[in-house]
């Protein structure tokens, strides 16, 4: 095996390439404890240490820092992994590791989220976050039901109405070209367009969507 490439990416961390594909992500300290040096061999040894105990390591404490901070899904945590260098195989170790720990809980972030949107948010709006951050079909259907078996329910209309009335807008008052730019911003919140037209045009007869 053939260190290729040898890219710095920070004062302290450089990126290596073995035989023309990307490996690992290490400190330069590494490189010199590791003998690693662009145009040489790597040997066996040093490989398997650093991809069976140096990185694993690493990335379960990496894993361990992000959560301290914040709640992620397992996508999300993924893709911190992977930005910082982590070959995927670290990166499936280190979330087996936190997730051992239920540390990281797709269902139970799904849930949560759920709870601190569903005054704001439309339903289809928080689907749309959620299945953005990784939560799968299956997992967001179980939130949903989890949370109304809890008590959770939501009224689209008097969250639009609320909107409304933070936005100022007059069904009585309001002109054509305000009454097409408030469906719009309530359309892009998720709302669907039935209940958005019931709360915006008041009675007005109207066949656009």
């Amino acid at each position: 095996m053939i260190v290729t490439q040898i890219e710095e990416v920070s004062k302290s961390r450089v990126r290596v390439w073995i035989d023309e594909d990307f490996a690992f992500a290490l400190y330069k300290g590494e490189l010199r404890s590791f003998h690693i040096r662009e145009g040489e061999e790597i040997s066996g040894e040093s490989y398997r240490s650093i991809l069976e105990e140096v990185l694993p390591k690493r990335a379960k404490l990496r894993a361990m820092n992000l959560l301290k901070s914040r709640a992620y899904t397992v996508k999300q945590l993924r893709d911190k992994l992977k930005a910082g260098g982590y070959p995927e195989a670290v990166t499936e170790e280190a979330l087996q590791y936190v997730g051992s720990f239920h540390y990281t809980d797709d269902l139970r972030y799904a849930v949560s989220f759920i709870q601190d949107h569903e005054t704001a948010r439309s339903r289809r709006r928080i689907e749309q976050d959620l299945l953005g951050r990784g939560i799968d079909r299956a997992t967001l259907e179980q939130a949903w039901a989890q949370w109304e078996e809890s008590g959770g329910s939501q009224d689209e209309q008097a969250m639009i109405q609320a909107l409304l009335t933070k936005k100022g807008y007059d069904p009585d008052r309001a002109d054509q070209k305000e009454k097409q730019r408030i469906y719009g911003f309530l359309m892009r919140r998720g709302f669907s367009g039935e209940q958005v037209r019931r709360a915006i045009f008041s009675g007005d007869i109207y066949d656009w969507e």
